[in-house]
């Protein structure tokens, strides 16, 4: 496995990040996620933790409508195993969003970040995880109704007292991270470490202003559906080995004939569709780490031949032919 910084913060992470999502997921759609029991779970965290990955991600609302919080609970029997596995890894965890159980918010259930929110939410995620701290502690969304002196007076609390090391955002736009990291700076706080968003070959919108700006603010940028659905990781030539997700359907009936041009292109070089897209994302200097979701460990060690990837300047000038950007604020094009 290969480390590297996370944003401009000193705190070395996998270049693969372990996502939780579909951790006791309960989706009633076919395919929509792995619904992964809580014993392939297991297996899947200790393949990932020998394999080398210290970067774990997960949120308080994963686990489904009406088990919010399951995925967390989960992580917390994992990590009461023992073994070293608290100590070993790097967790990140986030909030923000709709939490239906919890009855006693009242209206402040609703979507959406302040103060209050986030103390009670914290102190929650840390019961269900079964510890006294977490590595970094994400805004799911960002919350314009609340003002920064709010937010980082929130955060800066979590830190001072040592329940939180380190601060990020996702799904947070240029101006958010500009505005985030500015209170920040006026603060003397540290402010953002890392930004958490969507972004794949299919999906290139975010090199227009949220990868020039957290690279220019020192923000490590973290993948998440970086196989765009999973449609990225198969050959559409040929017949599916399981169900495409209903996101990924539509994605395939705009974007057939660029993903032939990319299958074609990785049985040229010998490499696999998911591998091939994800050293794409790792080839760009702005992006800390794609989020991976195994849904078994044998998944788990495939995924692992990206990091030794190194595509060549043609390749990546075929993936731009096929996978135009968005305009010629592009970070691979040379300038």
């Amino acid at each position: 496995m290969k480390y590297g910084y996370l944003g401009k913060s000193g705190l070395r992470v996998s270049r693969l990040c372990l996502g939780t999502a579909a951790f006791g997921a309960l989706s009633t759609k076919e395919g929509e996620y792995g619904n992964i029991s809580e014993q392939e779970a297991f297996r899947i965290m200790d393949a990932a933790l020998d394999a080398g990955i210290n970067f774990f991600d997960t949120a308080n609302v994963y686990g489904g409508i009406g088990h919010r919080g399951a995925t967390e609970e989960m992580i917390g029997r994992w990590f009461a195993q023992g073994g070293g596995r608290r100590e070993k890894v790097v967790l990140g965890t986030k909030v923000g969003r709709v939490f239906e159980l919890d009855e006693l918010d009242g209206p402040n259930k609703a979507q959406g970040l302040s103060l209050y929110k986030i103390r009670r939410h914290v102190e929650a995620s840390l019961r269900r995880l079964q510890t006294d701290h977490i590595e970094l502690y994400q805004m799911h969304h960002v919350d314009r109704n609340v003002q920064w002196e709010e937010l980082w007076e929130a955060f800066e609390g979590l830190v001072r007292h040592g329940k939180v090391d380190y601060i990020g955002s996702s799904n947070f736009a240029g101006r958010d991270l500009m505005n985030a990291q500015s209170e920040a700076k006026a603060r003397r706080f540290m402010g953002l470490i890392s930004e958490q968003h969507s972004y794949n070959l299919l999906n290139r919108f975010p090199e227009t202003e949220v990868l020039p700006t957290a690279k220019e603010l020192g923000i490590g940028v973290t993948v998440f559906s970086p196989l765009a659905r999973g449609l990225l990781a198969v050959d559409v030539t040929k017949p599916l080995k399981r169900p495409l997700t209903e996101d990924a359907q539509m994605l395939l009936a705009t974007h057939r004939s660029q993903m032939e041009q990319f299958s074609a292109l990785c049985r040229e070089i010998g490499e696999k569709e998911a591998h091939v897209a994800l050293a794409w994302l790792l080839a760009n200097p702005a992006i800390a780490a794609p989020i991976i979701g195994p849904s078994s460990v044998e998944e788990l060690h495939d995924t692992l031949r990206a990091v030794e990837i190194v595509l060549d300047e043609s390749i990546m000038m075929q993936l731009d032919d096929i996978f135009p950007a968005v305009n010629e604020l592009s970070m691979f094009k040379k300038t």
